[in-house]
């Protein structure tokens, strides 16, 4: 991986911690960080290591640095930029399939995943292109990393726990934990990261990302993602040995471990005020059943690091698999088509658009989107006076 004195210059004014400000309900000894700094706490170590790995996440890669042949965007920040680094962008990522005439999902290529980029380098021979026997086609935004540290730190069981995917309680809502392999280890896991939780450790999302939306192949993802390419052909298109992600001499680290390093040590976003009517506005959000999905907090479990260890995390999701009537058509990893992670909402004002295809303007426009499992909350929401309403939006809005 390269180093350019310019990122260095930001990185000084990145990597500070914003001022001082009360303590918050949820983390009661530690100061409000604001979007894009790192944990409040860091020892020197650590602080080091999100400053090498907010370097990678904004560097710009090049074909000679291993950049495509096909590729969604030229740097991780360049998806992840909104309200600051490690957020979201108003862009979308494509992806596509064939829905069979019994209504079945597969892939166009067998094994090769649905996403199709929307780049490519020059001479643009190894552009990924769409097939006319797609008839499944899909666009999702990128999701915003904040407190993603915090989220890998919640254990597999207490997810299995929140589970209910028979709807044995019976009230419609019956989430499923996928099971996904963890690919350093193989075991499997809990997923909880990417739109279908594709994946169950920041490790692997960042290096899915780094193959999938860059190009850029790695010990993960050993492979380029190409779509019916001969071997001759692809090695015409991209010349630099796979894989191109390796160990730098100064640092000892790939570019997979330093994108892990910024995302595990990244805060969590801040909330806004608790005015009167957005404290109106949660007690709305709790009896029409919002909460059964967007749980409001849950916790990491015991960590050597006193950072991870134990601690609340108010991420108002339970990180499962719900069919919400918003799915987009897409069987991926261990999820079904119309299945969806629930979006956690903790940064959801510094967020537009929203939902998984950005679609939606306001979070009330999310809202009146759901369906399914989620149909008794929207239909409890429809019969809301506008006074609800209104507090509702504004609880929204505060998170």
């Amino acid at each position: 991986m390269t180093r350019r004195s310019a990122v260095g210059v930001a990185l000084a004014a990145l990597t500070a911690v914003g001022p001082a400000a009360p303590a918050t309900a949820q983390l009661p000894e530690r100061r409000l960080a604001l979007p894009g700094d790192p944990l409040p706490g860091l020892s020197p170590v650590e602080l080091e290591e999100f400053r090498l790995g907010l370097e990678d996440f904004l560097e710009v890669e090049d074909a000679g640095e291993g950049l495509g042949p096909a590729y969604n965007n030229t740097s991780c920040a360049g998806c992840h930029n909104v309200p600051a680094i490690g957020g979201i962008a108003p862009m979308t990522t494509t992806r596509a399939g064939i829905r069979e005439p019994d209504g079945t999902f597969r892939d166009i290529e067998p094994g090769r995943g649905s996403l199709f980029q929307i780049f490519s380098i020059p001479t643009h021979a190894c552009q990924s292109v769409i097939p006319p026997e797609a008839n499944v086609i899909a666009k999702r935004v990128p999701i915003p990393l904040f407190g993603a540290g915090l989220i890998e730190a919640i254990p597999d069981a207490t997810l299995e726990a929140l589970a209910d995917p028979y709807d044995l309680d019976r009230d419609g809502v019956s989430g499923r934990a996928p099971i996904v392999p963890d690919l350093v280890t193989g075991e499997p896991r809990v997923g909880r990261f990417g739109w279908k939780s594709q994946r169950a450790t920041l490790l692997d999302f960042g290096a899915d990302a780094y193959r999938n939306e860059m190009g850029i192949t790695n010990d993960l993802f050993p492979g380029e993602l190409t779509f019916r390419l001969s071997e001759r052909q692809l090695a015409l298109c991209d010349e630099t040995p796979d894989p191109e992600d390796v160990i730098e001499p100064s640092t000892g680290r790939r570019g997979i471990d330093n994108f892990e390093s910024f995302m595990r040590l990244l805060a969590p976003p801040p909330r806004g005020p608790t005015t009167p009517r957005v404290a109106a506005g949660r007690r709305v959000f709790d009896v029409i059943g919002c909460a059964a999905c967007h749980v409001p907090a849950l916790a990491t479990g015991p960590s050597s690091n006193p950072l991870f260890d134990r601690r609340p995390v108010p991420l108002f999701s339970d990180l499962l698999l719900h069919d919400v009537g918003t799915g987009d058509g897409i069987r991926q990893a261990g999820a079904e088509p119309g299945e969806l992670r629930t979006p956690p909402l903790w940064g959801l004002r510094f967020r537009r658009p929203l939902l998984h295809d950005g679609e939606a303007a306001t979070a009330i426009e999310a809202v009146q989107r759901h369906a399914n499992e989620a149909a008794l909350a929207r239909e409890g929401f429809e019969r809301l006076p506008p006074a609800d309403r209104d507090a509702l939006a504004a609880f929204l809005d505060s998170l």
